[in-house]
């Protein structure tokens, strides 16, 4: 197998003479077609685009929305998109570098690959940030802003040629971020659109790797991120997710905001359908705080926000270069509780980061305590290599782990959903749950809401009654049309009066006890009419 830098430097570098091949007939949009300097002949067994390939993806939201961007390019060009590995052709393995984890899963998938006699590319941060790791070596590789050119990869690859692609885009296109948007796709959930707003970041954080394979930040214009929203609503895509290595700092680079995308963007969702904001970092988010809530109570905005803090001890958020402060993650956390009721704000934190102590560590657990998070991320630290974090000296591994079965189990103790029983919802149906015996909704507050899986609810949005509530879900009785006004006011519900003040309900309530008030209504009625009567008959 030979082994170029670059597709267009093959021919050259492989010593063959380039041959043109006969044309075949491309079905992808001349928009989206790349092209190459050089050809190299085909092997007569190799009929480019009739193979089959497994796409496999770890890490982020981010990954997921290459994934199928480079899925729906493959699929253009006639390959079948397959999710049974053991027939595949090909594997294309889109890598996570956040974790050790991920990296391990990576290196055997690429084993069993090579055990099977598979063809193997690997994408994503893994190959990006550390493209001469060792159980890569020989591998084509696609850059993380080159997964436009996915088929040149795959084909070259096809024929025998091990090609890795990397490099940012030439100076015009660089700034949109990476791929265009306007790529074919081949969504994991039809009903699901995942839009990267923008790369890259503007953190040193000591830790992560990630910024050694995204780069710095690069933001996609509004109208493109609009222009895209409108095509996948009209695609039938119930749900946006919008995401980035951090969406807070999207724009800084155009002279735009987040909020500026967002007030644009709103505007073009179709009833019924919503938009998730995905994480952000607090510096970034501080500076426009009654922005964010005014959008996050938007109908169709998830009131829902991931703003990770990491650690609460001010001194290893130093140490982590962060550049917040444990007082200013609070403030946010507590503006946003405030001006938008019932937001659920998600938080991850690193247990065992190399200089944190055990009273640092104590105050990471009074955070968790103090708010009661109902989605928190608890990760170990992973010293990622090539990073400041790896040069310092780690914590034993028997501490790094206590300390995670700490925050562990204050966690668990936790039951965020209790006070929602007997509450009337509405919720977005959009996934099968892991039981394959529910639907997956999500409420307002982007709460996990199971529902039978009756055919005809997928897609839609459904009022349901909340019957039973655990620590990472919430069980719903779908309730048809005309059955709300039947609903018991007495049914049993713990916190009845966050229950009668929500405005849904309150509507919900007077709505049930109609016919109450119809009745008493005509007796007052009644009454006056008869007291006029006996006046009347007095005076005479």
């Amino acid at each position: 197998m030979s082994c170029v830098d670059d597709i267009e430097d093959l021919a050259s570098t492989v010593g063959e003479t380039p041959t043109k091949r006969a044309p075949r007939k491309r079905v992808i949009p001349k928009k989206f077609s790349t092209q190459l300097k050089h050809e190299s002949p085909v092997a007569e067994s190799v009929i480019p685009g009739t193979q089959s390939v497994f796409v496999r993806t770890w890490g982020c939201s981010h990954n997921n929305s290459d994934s199928e961007y480079m899925a729906g390019l493959l699929a253009t060009y006639g390959y079948k998109i397959t999710d049974d590995a053991m027939s595949a052709d090909l594997w294309l393995l889109n890598s996570c570098t956040v974790k050790t984890p991920s990296e391990d899963g990576l290196r055997n998938s690429i084993t069993s690959a090579h055990s099977l006699g598979k063809k193997v590319v690997v994408a994503g941060c893994v190959s990006q940030g550390a493209p001469d790791t060792k159980f890569i070596e020989g591998l084509s590789i696609v850059g993380v802003q080159q997964i436009d050119r996915v088929v040149e990869v795959v084909e070259e690859t096809f024929k025998g040629h091990s090609v890795r692609l990397f490099g940012q885009k030439k100076e015009g296109v660089k700034k949109l971020g990476g791929a265009s948007l306007h790529l074919p796709k081949i969504r994991k959930n039809p009903l699901i659109e995942i839009i990267a707003i923008n790369t890259g970041c503007l953190n040193q954080c000591t830790y992560c790797k990630t910024k050694h394979a995204r780069g710095e930040l690069g933001s996609y214009p509004i109208a493109d991120i609009v222009e895209r929203g409108v095509q996948s609503f009209a695609e039938g895509v119930r749900e946006v997710w919008m995401t980035s290595e951090d969406t807070g700092a999207y724009g800084r680079d155009i002279g735009v905001t987040l909020p500026d995308l967002l007030y644009e963007f709103v505007k073009i969702i179709p009833e019924g359908c919503m938009l998730r904001l995905g994480m952000t970092n607090p510096p970034y988010i501080l500076d426009y705080l009654e922005d964010m809530a005014v959008i996050l109570s938007h109908p169709r905005v998830y009131s829902f926000l991931h703003v990770p803090v990491q650690a609460a001890s001010d001194t290893v958020l130093e140490d982590m270069k962060r550049e917040y402060t444990c007082a200013e993650f609070s403030r946010v956390v507590d503006f946003l509780r405030a001006k938008v009721p019932g937001i659920t704000i998600a938080t991850d934190i690193i247990c065992g980061f190399p200089t944190e102590t055990e009273d640092d560590f104590e105050e990471t657990l009074d955070l968790i305590k103090k708010y009661q998070f109902p989605s928190l991320f608890i990760n170990q630290f992973f010293p990622r290599p090539g990073t400041p974090a790896a040069r310092m000296k780690k914590i034993p591994a028997d501490k790094v782990k206590l300390r995670t079965k700490k925050a562990s189990e204050i966690f668990q103790k936790q039951f965020p959903y209790t006070h929602k029983l007997g509450e009337l919802q509405t919720i977005l149906v959009t996934e099968v749950a892991t039981d394959n015996k529910h639907y997956v909704g999500h409420n307002k507050f982007y709460d996990q809401v199971l529902v039978p899986k009756i055919e005809g609810y997928m897609g839609q949005s459904l009022t349901v009654k909340i019957v039973e509530t655990g620590k990472h879900f919430l069980k719903g009785k779908v309730i048809e049309e005309g059955e709300i006004q039947n609903i018991p006011s007495s049914y049993s519900n713990p916190n009845k009066l966050a229950f009668s003040l929500n405005p849904y309900n309150m509507v919900q309530n007077v709505k049930s006890k109609s016919s109450v008030w119809n009745f008493l209504i005509v007796l007052v009625v009644g009454v006056m009419f008869q007291m006029l009567y006996i006046l009347y008959r007095n005076h005479r």
